[in-house]
């Protein structure tokens, strides 16, 4: 594989614990032990995820992921002794795309990581040698989506997003004016089996609407449907 991946723990045996598992996948690793280290790590290499704790002196994982997101879209992945749903949806808000609970099993975040590079890799794989088809493009009123070059843009402008979010927009612009159950989105744009998953899916939802909306409370594109789930608009 290559990869290189970043972990960021305070606990050194951790971070060797972690390694012990990731080299045998073929993963290049490099080791911080706070924020700061992390950010001056992610300045000097060419890393693609970053494996982040969130309690940490002098800059703690929540505060670095928010300094990360300011110019970096690759994938972090939370690790916390905290199991609250407020504490994975506040880490999910700031701008992370996965929260694992301590203590974790090996081969579960093995597989995350995995997920996580694949979208990652699928999303930056832009396609400059190929001809860009226009039936590649999906498109609401003015919001649109290129699955040649992966690009999201509203009214011309281009968006930010993260691959989770390219994922569930792409899904849902697929199937215009379909409700999905949170469910359904999840296994689809996570490519992975759904537990407990709604709040996870209103944190990116809300995330894709403070983007894409004027008004995130008066949604133009992306709607919920109460108690059923959510659609985009299919838009002339």
């Amino acid at each position: 594989m290559n990869e290189n991946i970043l972990i960021v723990d305070d606990d050194k045996e951790i971070v060797d614990a972690i390694e012990f598992y990731l080299k045998p996948e073929g993963f290049n690793v490099l080791k911080a032990y706070d924020g700061i280290d992390a950010i001056e790590t992610l300045i000097d290499n060419n890393v693609d995820l970053v494996i982040m704790d969130v309690m940490m002196p002098n800059l703690d994982g929540l505060k670095a992921t928010l300094k990360i997101r300011e110019n970096n879209n690759i994938p972090i992945i939370l690790l916390s002794a905290k199991n609250q749903d407020i504490d994975k949806i506040l880490g999910l808000n700031i701008g992370a795309d996965d929260y694992v609970t301590k203590p974790f099993n090996p081969l579960e975040l093995i597989a995350r990581i995995k997920s996580q590079l694949r979208r990652f890799i699928n999303l930056n794989n832009n396609s400059s040698n190929k001809n860009i088809n226009d039936s590649n493009v999906l498109k609401s009123g003015g919001l649109s989506l290129n699955k040649d070059t992966k690009v999201v843009s509203l009214d011309g402008e281009v968006i930010k997003v993260t691959p989770i979010e390219y994922r569930i927009l792409e899904f849902l612009l697929l199937n215009k004016g379909i409700v999905f159950s949170s469910t359904e989105i999840y296994e689809n744009a996570w490519d992975d089996i759904a537990y407990n998953c709604e709040k996870t899916v209103a944190v990116h939802v809300r995330r894709i609407r403070e983007k894409i909306e004027i008004n995130p409370k008066e949604p133009k594109y992306l709607k919920v449907v109460w108690g059923i789930g959510y659609k985009i608009e299919d838009i002339k």
